[in-house]
């Protein structure tokens, strides 16, 4: 049974946005911009690995992780996340947000270290050693999604809370971007001497011994802005509503909201809390709020399917097209750079002005209409990208290919992906919140494994015709874009059971403000 609303609520859904919104969004956000950097990154630096641990003992061509080898690069992370979202979720409901929320950044602090300093006397080692400590990055990574939402949109007051947690998820694309700028100025770094060695005309000098610092330091940087933000994490209190409505302790928490966002909220001595007991696995719980948790799943496994999918392996696009010259024509530092450049180029251009795009307009416009406008255009620009797609394979037309390339990154942030994030952290109950959000999360990243392994393997068209240069048409990529467009429409249907909370209270959204008779708590 609900119960009447705690006054230290009501004083924090009516706040004016002040200085600590902003600072608790930075708070927040640095963990995600450390997030997405860490993900990411590997994009830069796989083929890079190929080359340095890959390459024929002959130098007869360039080396490339073998298939299994770069799937488990690329997914280990994201298995690891997968994992931390869940548990952390978990955790986060059972012993408060704070108490687990330095544990996270800690753990990626100490992985993203210890990857770069991946050992092992041969190459299967090095992988392996890399692969572990990539799991482990992820489960710190995992556990900031439900913990960071949750945190946010338990600050927030109820016109803004959209964007504010919108602004905390948009420091991943700050992270995709940083990733790109620090890609280039690592590589730029050491490029100038081999900038024009080409492995055709000199295949050992093309890929010089600083070649293996290079992926090194790139994977060490994302420990720094993880580090910085540690200190600000152990300083926030814990949050009113978990405060309130899970310890129940009520006087804690006007006392800590009074502090941080300088509301005057008096100290209540006796107050109704929540007395609904149901759980994860009841009928209650089904009744009320089990499409609502298959909507927000479905919804984020499906715009993972493709988001990931295309962010990985955005270098196998570029080549497909022939926006990147083949791996022969540049020395095994040049490629570094122009991978991390168009990474730049599409963060720039789509991904960064995607989020910000959600900031601006969701507590306007509302979640579930950007959501269904965000999976509609997706769709309708990966069709436009792969019904021509021998058109867009000709040299003239890259760029008429990168500027809808790009357009699908901006309305995946500027749609479902900031969405399916913002909304499971508003419409299940406190006790619950961030399990279900940390549920959510984990589906989706199923979602990108799936798109992330799927795509390794059907861009790779062994039996695709070339061109005149002797290029791959890139056949396997093209069924590969047809099926994320179809996966995309499906996102669509999957939106229409996720409820508009836009404007609301998080206990309007739950039922925990119900006017029944409860029980009675002393603060």
């Amino acid at each position: 049974m609900a119960t009447e609303k705690i006054g230290v609520l009501t004083a924090l859904d009516s706040a004016k946005v002040q200085l600590y919104h902003f600072t608790a969004i930075v708070i927040t956000g640095m963990g995600f911009f450390t997030d997405a950097y860490d993900i990411f990154c590997i994009s830069i630096v796989t083929k890079l690995l190929g080359r340095i641990y890959y390459t024929p003992a002959n130098h007869s061509a360039p080396g490339t992780l073998p298939p299994s080898v770069n799937s488990a690069v690329t997914a280990a992370t994201l298995c690891g996340t997968f994992a931390g979202q869940l548990f952390f979720g978990w955790l986060g409901d059972k012993l408060g947000r704070k108490r687990v929320y330095g544990v996270t950044l800690m753990l990626m602090v100490f992985c993203s270290i210890a990857s770069g300093l991946s050992f092992g006397k041969e190459p299967a080692g090095v992988i392996i050693t890399l692969c572990f400590f990539r799991f482990w990055l992820g489960f710190g990574i995992g556990g900031d999604y439900p913990l960071s939402a949750t945190i946010m949109s338990e600050y927030a007051n109820k016109r803004t809370r959209g964007g504010f947690i919108a602004a905390v998820f948009a420091m991943q694309g700050i992270g995709i971007l940083f990733g790109g700028i620090v890609g280039l100025t690592v590589a730029g770094a050491f490029n100038d001497k081999y900038k024009t060695v080409k492995f055709s005309t000199n295949p050992i000098k093309s890929l010089p011994p600083q070649a293996d610092y290079v992926w090194r330091i790139i994977l060490m940087v994302g420990a720094i802005p993880a580090a910085l933000t540690y200190y600000w994490r152990m300083k926030m209190p814990e949050t009113a509503r978990y405060t309130a409505l899970v310890a129940r302790n009520a006087k804690q928490a006007a006392a800590d909201m009074s502090m941080v966002l300088h509301v005057e909220v008096q100290p209540e001595m006796e107050v109704r809390t929540t007395q609904d007991s149901y759980g994860l696995f009841s009928m209650e719980f089904a009744k009320r709020h089990g499409f609502h948790l298959l909507g927000t799943a479905v919804c984020w496994f499906l715009v993972d399917v493709g988001y990931y999918s295309q962010n990985l392996f955005q270098k196998n696009i570029f080549s497909a097209v022939h926006w990147l010259p083949e791996a022969k024509e540049m020395s095994a530092i040049e490629e570094v750079y122009k991978i991390a450049r168009a990474q730049t180029l599409i963060a720039m251009c789509g991904t960064v002005p995607g989020y910000w795009f959600t900031v601006a307009f969701i507590d306007h416009i509302g979640r579930f209409a950007i959501q269904l406008m965000g999976f509609f255009f997706m769709s309708v620009f990966m069709f436009g990208i792969a019904i021509p797609y021998k058109h867009w394979t000709l040299s003239k037309n890259r760029i008429g290919f990168v500027v809808l390339y790009a357009f699908t990154f901006f309305f995946a942030n500027f749609g479902p992906n900031t969405t399916t994030f913002i909304v499971p952290a508003e419409i299940f109950p406190a006790r619950l919140r961030s399990t279900c959000h940390g549920i959510s999360a984990a589906t989706g990243k199923i979602g990108a494994i799936a798109g992330s392994l799927g795509f390794s393997y059907a861009s790779e068209d062994r039996n695709s015709t070339k061109d005149d240069k002797g290029y791959p048409r890139g056949i396997g990529i093209r069924k590969t874009l047809l099926i994320l467009a179809g996966v995309n429409l499906a996102g669509v249907l999957f939106t229409l059971l996720v409820p508009e909370s836009k404007g609301k209270s998080l206990e309007e959204l739950t039922g925990e403000n119900e006017e029944e008779m409860g029980e009675t708590i002393t603060a």
